[in-house]
């Protein structure tokens, strides 16, 4: 290998990347001329699978089995990652008769995969291939064959596997969302396989999950003063109070935005009732209303809380900063 002191020209940097960048595009976009009826036998096998997809590979081929396996995992299909040559001591025994084994490798010749075919036989286990050649051995092993061959590689010396590891990564995608429509896997699956994700905290955590309710709640009766109102929101430190009957029905709502504007204006704190100067428009949810919901209406409607009820009854209450803290926003 070669060292230069020089500088490499910034335009030739570019003009290289887009050139990868290209020539992988146009051979992915190839593979869909290239699906035919193995594709569909393939992935009508794996949504029959009464057991689980294991996916093998090695070298390059192992990392692009590694995410296609994370993947299929998280869209609904059960699934691991085996190594081809630890399988040969020992972890063969990960996988069962009702199991169908994704056997992923370029050449088709991969020395570890050609002997793990026919100890799979053995087992009974079906065994789809994903490889470059449909002539090669782990092919013609196979009881199903993805074609996922490219025309050249994306590196210079068409040595590298880039173009050929993209493709097979993007077939291994098109598999798992195929089996994700055809299972029909919903955005609360998906939520459900990701709990600690973004996604899973927008569908999974509901308003009675983060509400302030009890003694965190901050009340007052429609008879009670603004002084008292504001000595119940400085306790509470919600930057509200609701006011209830005696039964807990709403009746509305005054804000620390509110009392600064009364003050400003020159009222009396210490003598005005809360019914006269309080916002009986209240927004409210539901307690099984999802937090993302209330995200959208406080941002809808320009507001930092909403009064949670059941049957008009107040059982709680959500501020801005507790969907801060949950990370719903």
């Amino acid at each position: 290998m070669q060292n230069s002191n020089s500088k490499f020209p910034p335009k030739k940097i570019l003009e290289i990347a887009r050139n990868v960048l290209e020539i992988e595009s146009r051979e992915v976009k190839k593979l869909s001329e290239k699906l035919d009826s193995q594709f569909i036998e393939a992935t009508n096998l794996i949504f029959s699978c009464k057991g689980r997809v294991v996916v093998s590979g090695m070298g390059k081929s192992g990392h692009v089995g590694n995410k296609v396996a994370a993947t299929l995992a998280s869209t609904g299909t059960s699934s691991f990652f085996l190594h081809p040559a630890e399988a040969q001591h020992g972890d063969l025994g990960m996988v069962r008769s009702e199991d169908i084994v994704i056997a992923i490798s370029y050449s088709g010749e991969t020395e570890e995969l050609c002997k793990l075919a026919p100890l799979l036989k053995r087992l009974g286990s079906k065994l789809i291939s994903l490889t470059g050649n449909p002539n090669s051995s782990l092919a013609t092993l196979s009881d199903v064959h993805l074609n996922a061959s490219v025309t050249t590689e994306a590196c210079s010396l068409n040595l590298a596997p880039t173009a050929s590891t993209t493709a097979a990564l993007a077939l291994g995608d098109a598999l798992a969302i195929v089996l994700l429509e055809m299972k029909g896997f919903a955005a609360d699956d998906f939520a459900r396989t990701h709990p600690a994700g973004a996604l899973g905290r927008k569908l999974l955590i509901h308003v009675s999950d983060v509400m302030k309710t009890g003694k965190d709640l901050p009340t007052v009766k429609k008879e009670a003063t603004l002084t008292e109102a504001l000595m119940e929101m400085s306790a509470k430190r919600m930057g509200m109070t609701c006011i209830v009957d005696v039964e807990s029905n709403v009746l509305g709502i005054i804000t620390d935005g509110d009392l600064r504007r009364l003050i400003s204006k020159g009222l009396d704190i210490r003598t005005a009732k809360v019914e006269n100067v309080m916002t009986k428009s209240a927004q409210v949810i539901s307690g099984n209303s999802l937090a993302s919901q209330a995200a959208h209406l406080m941002e809808k409607n320009r507001i930092n809380h909403l009064l949670v009820v059941e049957n008009n009854k107040l059982i709680g209450a959500l501020g801005i900063h507790d969907l801060l803290e949950a990370k719903i926003i």
